[in-house]
């Protein structure tokens, strides 16, 4: 049978390391001045709980802001300055051959590489480009095993031509002919490019009649996108930063004109938006607080004054319109919140429809102590939690990019 000293022991140690690992239980716990001593004695009982009134978890949040305003701050993370991908795009329609750049990529299928009987290529693209490099295509697709199955590529440098280099890469049985497939292709053209440190590349499909013509232009735009998407890589957080090369994308053979154009700047400014929202959803708590959200939203608001404006309410004025249900959950934080109201509209004043997007923007883990462990637990994602918010404040980049005629958007966000 345990004896009480040997049980008092158990619980000091136990008591012990919770403290160590989270310096915020102490100040729940509120231990008496004796705790300190039974901690470190195994012959003594842990001195009782100090019972809290009513209350003290509310104001928990405003002791803690008062403590670090008094004492020295603690060392926040600072990001590094990283620029987003600045890719201008053309749709143009002229022989591949003749593009000058650093990498030409050439989009194959599975039955573009099949050969006739003196091992040539069937496919007049592939054909042509094989001829004009003297073999070297079907050289390296044999010694490279390269089959043109979905998500494998090869890249050859090459001399004498207008291009440095020229890549395939392989789409799979069949040519895209959804938009999450020409997403996936241009994230692939955008990885060779950066291998490469290519400034500029070119997109063209050896089968280009295989792209139906009334998905040439969504075909475009998702490649596009793919392309932004796949180059952008978010190394605030890392000692060194990398630099997206990729500046220039011309894609062949989809279509020209100002239809295509605005179809890809379209792309393009909705990319930067998603791009906007995933630093926003990557960013850890010690850095991303309401206060910095709001300073987010006030960007926004000045950037693209002509179509936005930001109504932001600090804690005063939110107990002034009795938001009692959201001050209380705010009050676990030591950071004050902010309820913002984003409003899009038009520059011509016409407006024919409202929408209203909501985001939750929840900074801090309101959820307690995780005590899983093991794969699952998923407690390194709790950043992830102001996700709704991040959506909410990429979708107003996009709009203040895209501008939009006759519609209004009231975006709500909800930041603790």
């Amino acid at each position: 049978m345990a004896t009480a000293a040997s049980t008092s022991a158990a619980a000091a140690v136990l008591a012990s390391r919770l403290l160590r690992r989270s310096p915020r239980l102490l100040r729940r716990l509120s231990l008496s001045r004796a705790a300190p001593a039974a901690l470190s004695s195994s012959s003594r009982p842990l001195a009782p709980l100090a019972r809290q009134p009513l209350g003290h978890r509310a104001r928990m949040g405003h002791t803690a802001a008062a403590a670090a305003a008094a004492g020295p701050a603690l060392g926040l993370t600072k990001p590094n300055a990283v620029e987003p991908p600045q890719i201008t795009f053309s749709a143009k329609d002229f022989e591949f051959s003749e593009w000058k750049g650093d990498i030409l990529a050439v989009a194959v299928t599975e039955k573009d590489l099949s050969k006739d009987s003196d091992s040539k290529f069937e496919n007049a693209v592939l054909k042509k480009l094989d001829s004009q490099l003297g073999g070297l295509l079907s050289e390296a697709a044999a010694e490279e095993d390269f089959t043109g199955k979905a998500g494998q590529s090869v890249v050859l440098r090459v001399a004498g031509q207008g291009f440095k280099r020229v890549g395939l890469i392989g789409l799979g049985q069949n040519a895209p002919s959804t938009a999450a497939a020409c997403r996936g292709l241009g994230e692939s053209v955008a990885s060779v490019a950066k291998a490469a440190q290519a400034s500029s590349a070119a997109i063209v499909f050896a089968s280009p009649s295989g792209i139906q013509e009334e998905f040439k232009l969504t075909a475009a735009a998702a490649i596009a996108s793919g392309t932004v998407l796949g180059s952008y890589e978010d190394s605030r957080y890392k000692s060194e930063s990398k630099k997206v090369h990729l500046k220039q994308v011309d894609i062949i053979g989809l279509g020209s004109g100002p239809e295509v154009d605005q179809k890809l700047k379209y792309a393009n400014d909705l990319s930067s938006g998603v791009i906007f929202g995933r630093e926003l959803v990557n960013s850890p708590a010690n850095v991303l607080t309401p206060a910095v959200l709001a300073e987010e939203a006030s960007k926004i608001a000045s950037t693209y004054s002509d179509v936005f404006t930001a109504t932001i309410l600090d804690e005063e004025k939110c107990k002034e319109l009795k938001m009692g249900s959201y001050l209380a959950v705010a009050a676990a934080s030591a950071n004050p919140p902010h309820f913002i109201h984003l409003c899009y509209k038009p520059t011509d004043g016409n407006v024919k429809r409202k929408l209203a997007i909501v985001g939750k923007g929840l900074t801090f883990d309101s959820g307690g102590y995780n005590i899983k462990t093991g794969p699952g637990c998923s407690i390194e994602l709790m950043k992830f939690d102001m996700g709704g918010s991040a959506a909410v404040f990429g979708a107003a980049k996009a709009l203040g990019q895209i501008k939009p005629p006759g519609v209004e958007v009231l975006q709500l966000q909800i930041l603790i």
